[in-house]
C-alpha cells in the first residue's frame, strides 16, 4: 500500500538533517517515527482497556487490594523475607 505524506518545509528539512546525521534515508526516519508512534499508542490503548476491565471487575465484585498491602508486598521483593502476592478481598 503506497501512501504519501505532505509535510511542511521546516519539518522536511529537519527530517533530512536527521537522516543525514544518522546515515539513513528520510523515508527510513519517517517510517521509524510512525512505527514507534503506533506501537506507543497501541500500548497506551491496551493499558487503558486493561484498566477499564479492572474497574468493571471491581465494581462487580468489590474485590481489591489496598495501596498499603501492595506497597508492603513490593517492598519485600528481593529481600530474605519476600512475601507471596496478597490475596484480593472485599
Amino acid at each position: 500500500m503506497a501512501t504519501s505524506l505532505k509535510i511542511d518545509d521546516t519539518l522536511k528539512g529537519r527530517v533530512q538533517q536527521l537522516a543525514s546525521q544518522r546515515r539513513r534515508s528520510p523515508h527510513w526516519i519517517m517510517l521509524e517515527a510512525i512505527q514507534q508512534y503506533v506501537e506507543r499508542e497501541e500500548a497506551r490503548e491496551s493499558l487503558k482497556q486493561e484498566a477499564l476491565a479492572s474497574w468493571a471487575a471491581y465494581k462487580e465484585t468489590g474485590r481489591h487490594l489496598t495501596g498499603k498491602e501492595v506497597s508492603a508486598w513490593l517492598n519485600s521483593w528481593g529481600t530474605d523475607d519476600e512475601m507471596p502476592a496478597p490475596e484480593c478481598h472485599e
